[in-house]
């Protein structure tokens, strides 16, 4: 992939949001009895657009940040990722989200989010770079983009230039509930996009939250299913992932490390999946290959729950060939 350094193969195109998370310095306590904070870079779809970089792919990130030093700053931790920057537009108007984020003692986190509105919020599809978005060979996107509008016109349209111009369409929804007025609303529209998807990955959480069942089985992962997905996924954290496809279905076994932050680990996830995927489609037609690059994908997840942070724990290839090579 990366060549003398240079990032090399299909571009993956990640759409959505950046912010910065405030992370306490102390883990296992509540916002209000953090001693202080440490500034995380995040968003899923710029961590997505980072991971791949870090692994040697290519990519770019769309979306919009506010004209402040924070969105500045966050350009920044892009460029110099490697990843593409051409279609970042700034506001003048909206300062860039921020999430306070506390980590509880097990590692998991909870959200409280400062966008009223943020920069991101306010991208119009007029100001969308077409251009970069054509020359997706897969376009990623969540579903925080679609809680609001401009940003969700802006959305829909990326969608469609991508698809039109033949890219994959990778969706991860990345639930957010306290963003959503509601989680019926939430449900509703995260599934109002559903059927345009190539690829989808949901949590064991998500998966429950959209289907309504408690369990994390193959017959409710499969009601999730549309008849154009090529391949759907459920991640189940230290356990692996489950995988779907018109064509066969089974597990790979995830990787025990010591955890310390899971943020950002479904994020690495998809971004070694898309980089792995990109220049070879047919990988997703084959069972034994599409398993090797699922265990690939897990060692990347994993690795990012190691270290605190999203961006700074993304792994390089061959952080991740080490733990392979470890084993579970």
């Amino acid at each position: 992939m990366a060549v003398n350094g240079v990032s090399s193969g299909g571009l993956i195109v990640s759409f959505g949001e950046m912010l910065i998370d405030f992370v306490p310095t102390v883990s296992g306590v509540s916002l209000a009895e953090a001693p202080g904070f440490l500034k995380a870079p995040g968003g899923a779809p710029a961590n997505v657009a980072i991971a791949v970089t870090r692994l040697g792919g290519n990519s770019a990130f769309v979306g919009k940040l506010g004209d402040d030093e924070f969105g500045h700053m966050l350009a920044g931790i892009l460029k110099e990722n490697g990843v593409k920057a051409e279609g970042i537009n700034f506001d003048t108007g909206a300062r860039t989200a921020l999430a306070f984020v506390t980590l509880r003692a097990d590692g998991e986190r909870e959200f409280m989010f400062y966008r009223n509105p943020s920069a991101d919020m306010l991208l119009t599809p007029d100001e969308l770079n077409l251009d970069v978005i054509r020359s997706a060979k897969i376009f990623h996107y969540g579903s925080i983009s679609l809680i609001v509008e401009p940003c969700r016109s802006a959305h829909l349209k990326a969608m469609e230039v991508a698809k039109e111009a033949g890219a994959l369409l990778s969706y991860d929804p990345n639930l957010r509930l306290p963003l959503w007025p509601s989680a019926e609303e939430a449900r509703k529209q995260i599934k109002s996009i559903w059927d345009k998807a190539d690829v989808i990955k949901v949590s064991d959480n998500e998966l429950e939250f959209l289907t309504g069942s408690d369990k994390i089985d193959d017959e409710s992962a499969m009601s999730l299913w549309h008849p154009n997905l090529k391949l759907l996924l459920v991640t189940l954290g230290e356990k692996g992932c489950r995988y779907y496809t018109k064509n066969f279905h089974g597990g790979v076994e995830g990787f025990h490390v010591k955890t310390v932050d899971t943020t950002g680990a479904g994020d690495s996830f998809v971004g070694a999946l898309l980089t792995k995927i990109v220049d070879d489609q047919s990988i997703l037609e084959d069972e034994a290959r599409l398993k090797e690059v699922l265990t690939f994908a897990c060692a990347c997840g994993a690795i990012t729950t190691t270290k605190k942070g999203a961006i700074p724990a993304l792994p390089t290839e061959s952080e991740a060939l080490t733990l392979l090579k470890r084993g579970a």
